[in-house]
């Protein structure tokens, strides 16, 4: 039976886990067949060598992860709003949700990006993690008729 609650718990930990640096936490989080990829909508953003990753397997995207938050700033504040499962698939739940970055500049909250995030949260029996998140970050705006979906 799906828990709609657990599932969304998941998202929110592993942006909390990320933010504040919890390592020893995140492979109970992910899969170990993990799939994460990150870009900017237009894949050419100024800070797209910093936020591009393509990364597979539990080892490899905990790898690419870390050294992308320990390049970054703290603190570091993502979260996730909007989460709505789209589909259920056995054990395959599609999630999708809106992300917002900040972090401080100039001792002030100062957003930093912002997109959707897209993933899958696979049960397996115990506990549900993540399988698939695919982040695509908004850097240019268009009309909405002339947007790419």
């Amino acid at each position: 039976m799906l828990d709609r609650l657990a599932v969304h718990e998941l998202i929110h930990r592993w942006w909390f886990a990320f933010d504040e640096g919890q390592f020893d936490v995140w492979p109970e989080l992910l899969t170990e067949d993990v799939h994460i990829t990150s870009r900017s909508d237009t894949g050419s953003s100024p800070y797209e060598e910093f936020i591009a990753s393509d990364n597979r397997g539990r080892e490899q995207v905990i790898a690419w992860q870390r050294q992308h938050r320990e390049a970054a700033s703290y603190p570091l504040r993502h979260n996730a709003s909007n989460i709505h499962i789209e589909r259920v698939d056995g054990d395959d739940i599609s999630v999708v949700s809106y992300m917002y970055a900040t972090n401080i500049t100039d001792g002030q909250v100062t957003p930093i990006a912002g997109g959707v995030v897209r993933c899958v949260v696979r049960s397996d029996g115990a506990a549900y993690r993540l399988a698939e998140l695919h982040i695509v970050l908004d850097t240019h705006a268009v009309a909405f008729t002339e947007r790419q979906v």
